[in-house]
């Protein structure tokens, strides 16, 4: 090996050779050895690589090199090769197939030219009736389904007339405190041919018994009836912070939903296991999957101990994740979590249907990483973010407008 990787010492006797890193912990080729000792060496004496930004620790390595990380701090190589695969590596046994498990490269065998997603604009204006009107004006633009957002009182349990809703009556989402309310709200809508997706949490078991009431007066037949409920609290305690009621009862009515749903809605996800929300917060890639991945097993294990078949309410389990700006790292992230996910479901649990190990998640992509000055740069952001989604072979995605950040500090 040459004197470029034997730790040759700078004149101070401090710093390594800047190469070394092409040898550690890899199994370069021989051309690759070759590049690195003449033409990358060289290049480097030349031109030393320079941090991003003013000279930190976080841009400089132990031993005052340049260092390139992603967001959440994992390092980046300046070269990618077959030296950084195992070398035991095969296709089918790290990577597989799409639509055959571990399904590292997605559920679906033919991506998305057999299935399309669903068109739907997730909103909500101050009243039923606006937000009714609003409904009908996206499903007749072309909207193959409907996203409710609802305001703060109605995600927090209050009603409109309640002293501490002033000021949050139906801002930022419709106000729903009633039966009534839910009915005007879908009013001339066929709840058993539109996908509805609820984010709504804490509340959630009231509001969807108030949506299935409004769904069965219509005549629909609940077995037909399909969409998604958030319903995710435990991603409230770690992030988001709208919850009622303290962990053990808001489980209990969580897994109450699932019993309830295997039984009477099999097409209806009883819960989006959501770790956008953790990410917004301030996570790295890394966080937002375990955190979001052990609430998965979390809501499970508690469903086991309630006597359900992990087979019954498993298939109707769905993710939710951020996609952020680090192209590769987010693509890498969404085939990880599929993968894990499979194998929980399989090993740890004893699942026996195909449906009960595949994880279906929807993307969003990451508000925080958009600002309120010179906003059109947010469209260039949100494309990237919503290429990586698209690549990780997300179900559903969301695509933040180019304002959001703006709407996000008013709502602040």
């Amino acid at each position: 090996m040459a004197d470029h990787v034997n730790k040759k010492k700078d004149p101070s006797g401090i710093a390594e050779s800047p190469i070394a890193d092409v040898f550690e912990g890899r199994h370069p080729s021989d051309s690759e050895k070759r590049w690195a000792e003449t033409t990358l060496a060289k290049t480097l004496e030349r031109s030393p690589e320079k941090p991003i930004g003013a000279a930190t620790g976080i841009n400089l390595d132990e031993s005052g090199h340049a260092q390139f990380t992603t967001i959440s701090g994992v390092p980046i190589r300046r070269l990618y090769t077959q030296a950084d695969l195992p070398e035991d590596w095969n296709y089918e046994k790290y990577l597989g197939y799409p639509g055959q498990a571990p399904y590292t490269r997605g559920i679906h065998s033919s991506g998305y030219r057999g299935r399309l997603w669903t068109m739907r604009q997730f909103s909500g204006f101050a009243s039923p009736e606006e937000t009714n009107e609003r409904y009908k004006y996206l499903m007749a633009s072309g909207g193959g389904g409907l996203s409710v957002a609802f305001d703060l009182p109605t995600l927090m349990g209050y009603d409109s007339d309640h002293p501490a809703s002033e000021g949050e009556v139906g801002k930022c989402g419709v106000a729903i405190d009633s039966l009534e309310d839910m009915e005007i709200l879908f009013n001339g809508i066929d709840l058993e041919k539109t996908t509805v997706s609820m984010t709504i949490n804490s509340p959630a078991s009231v509001l969807w018994a108030m949506y299935l009431v409004v769904a069965e007066k219509q005549g629909a037949d609940w077995k037909k009836v399909s969409g998604t409920l958030q319903n995710d609290i435990l991603k409230e305690y770690i992030a988001q912070k709208e919850y009622i009621y303290p962990p053990a009862p808001s489980m209990r009515l969580v897994i109450d939903t699932f019993e309830f749903g295997a039984k009477f809605t099999p097409k209806f996800n009883s819960i989006s296991i959501s770790g956008y929300h953790i990410r917004e917060a301030g996570s790295t890639a890394l966080q937002e999957l375990a955190f979001t991945i052990y609430d998965g097993v979390e809501y499970v294990e508690w469903a086991r101990r309630r006597g359900l078949d992990v087979d019954d309410f498993g298939p109707r389990l769905s993710y939710f994740f951020n996609s952020h700006s680090d192209f590769f790292e987010e693509i890498a992230k969404f085939r990880a979590a599929r993968k894990i996910w499979y194998r929980l479901m399989k090993d740890r649990f004893g699942a026996k249907q195909e449906r009960t190990w595949l994880m279906r998640f929807h993307t969003q992509t990451a508000g925080v990483s958009l600002t309120a000055q010179q906003p059109l740069n947010n469209i260039a952001r949100v494309a990237l973010q919503g290429l990586a989604a698209v690549l990780g072979g997300t179900q559903s995605l969301h695509t933040d407008s180019y304002d959001e950040a703006q709407h996000r500090r008013q709502s602040l």
